[in-house]
């Protein structure tokens, strides 16, 4: 009997087979590619062991020889000693909990935004081969404490994702590589400086609110690192758990330092992470000057605004792009400003003048110069957390809860006030603003020997009476919207 031919529809099937297998199957091999040709080595490292303990008479103190971690208020206070590999298990075993908590935050978001699964892979295997060397621009010790911590990250519940080590790269350059897309969540930070007896005391504050809308736990799970590397200066950095790099720190010596998102020029794959370059000056320097110094001896990936201020009232705005030799802006006065576009010769760049024209740079510095001008002299801590909180357009105009172009868009992931002369920090707990301010002696608690057993005074300025109000309750209720430009 003469077989018959395989009917057209049974044709037609095997092609529909046939694409949906390269259609699966091409991405898959090319996943598996860009991950066997991109890996990125973690460098030897010395041997550290120890595991943490709750103090018997304290709950919630986590003790890991000289380094500890508890609360202060809301907000997690820790403290890191040692050599860079002890500095990185230390940091990987006592925070490992809250470590794991806020790496699955970011990846539930990462796929509630992209849930078609090949998509999250071609936006990874991009940041992959893009960003494949940027561990040549880190310096040693922060290769070697990156490693150190993410050999304590153990078990690692998320290294199906990406090896831990290389994971962690990428995780300690985030703040340049979300800088390095168009329309990043960073540009929009607001931070002065009060100087020259603007403060009560004659004491030099600098204040910030670090926006950043990315998941709830940088601002719910917030740190304040007291950090002691071996035959440097100990700074405090306000932070997240997984990170001890600075976007907004202070030292022992009463310099303090914030970085602002900017644009201007091309992103570069080659450089060190602006979270290092600014950790690496509160480090080692005493005086403002010093802390220019530093940032000049490094290659920059992406461009953004630094401000640094001493105790001594020395005031500058840092203004760098990559390929581009920094620019050091000395503004006079008493009252220092900053939101998020250049002054200096960069203020040209169209990256910058499209900044200066779709974003929320200019109301929110109009407003800033408008408050600043009619602060109080001298002023105190709660004036300028009320600076910090304002939501209003410039001349006063109201604005709806959350929007962009207030100074208090009801988005930041942390609030900061530096008492750069008394060494004082106060830290906002969130949400956002809202909650009360938490006081940190950094003097105190950067002391040589500091024992946290030997007290736990927890001073707070009061909630926001925002919180209290209707129309913020139907704010929270309605998802926290934020209309406007970021």
């Amino acid at each position: 009997m003469k077989a018959r031919p395989p009917s057209r529809g049974l044709a037609a099937h095997r092609k529909k087979l046939l694409a949906l297998g390269l259609f699966v199957g091409v991405p898959l091999l090319a996943h598996g590619a860009v991950a066997w040709f991109t890996p990125i080595e973690p460098p030897v490292l010395a041997e550290t062991t120890g595991e943490p303990t709750v103090d018997p008479g304290d709950a919630d103190l986590r003790v890991l020889g000289p380094a500890y971690a508890r609360h202060r208020g809301k907000v997690l206070e820790v403290r890191l000693e040692g050599s860079p590999e002890v500095l990185g298990h230390q940091h990987g075993r006592l925070l490992y909990p809250e470590m794991v908590r806020g790496e699955a935050e970011l990846y539930g978001d990462f796929e509630a935004h992209m849930p078609f699964a090949p998509a999250r892979w071609l936006l990874l295997d991009l940041g992959r081969v893009r960003f494949r060397g940027v561990d040549q621009g880190m310096r040693d010790a922060m290769r070697r404490e990156i490693g150190a911590e993410a050999r304590a990250f153990s078990p690692d519940p998320f290294a199906d994702f990406l090896p831990t080590y290389q994971r962690f790269v990428f995780l300690h350059s985030l703040y340049d590589i979300a800088l390095s897309f168009e329309r990043s969540p960073l540009v929009g930070c607001t931070s002065f400086v009060l100087r020259s007896g603007a403060f009560e005391g004659s004491h030099v504050v600098l204040a910030r609110n670090f926006d950043f809308e990315a998941t709830p736990f940088l601002d719910e799970g917030k740190a304040v690192f007291l950090v002691h590397e071996e035959g440097r200066l100990a700074f405090a950095s306000v932070a997240w758990p997984g990170l001890v790099g600075v976007v907004s720190g202070m030292n022992e010596a009463g310099v303090g330092i914030v970085v602002h998102g900017a644009r201007a020029r091309e992103p570069r794959t080659e450089g060190e992470p602006v979270v290092h370059a600014a950790r690496d000056a509160l480090a080692r320097a005493k005086t403002t000057a010093e802390a220019v110094a530093v940032l000049a001896e490094k290659q920059t990936l992406v461009s953004h605004l630094v401000l640094i201020a001493d105790a001594a009232g020395d005031v500058v705005i840092v203004e760098r792009a990559p390929g581009e030799p920094d620019t050091v802006r000395r503004p006079g006065g008493d009252h220092v400003p900053l939101t998020n576009h250049f002054e200096g010769p960069l203020g040209t760049d169209p990256k910058n003048q499209e900044v200066e024209i779709t974003t929320s740079t200019r109301p929110r510095r109009l407003r800033l110069d408008e408050l600043l001008a009619n602060l109080p002299r001298p002023a105190n801590v709660e004036a300028v957390v009320n600076v910090l909180r304002d939501r209003r357009a410039p001349g006063g105009e109201a604005l709806p809860l959350g929007h962009r172009r207030a100074i208090d868009g009801l988005l930041a992931t942390h609030g900061v006030v530096m008492d750069l002369s008394a060494r004082v920090l106060w830290v906002s707990e969130g949400p956002h603003l809202s909650g009360r301010f938490v006081r940190f002696d950094v003097g105190r608690l950067l002391a040589p020997g500091y024992d946290p057993r030997s007290e736990h005074d927890v001073v707070t300025l009061p909630v926001d009476p925002l919180v209290d109000t209707e129309a913020y309750r139907t704010f929270r209720a309605n998802g926290s919207p934020h209309p406007g430009a970021p």
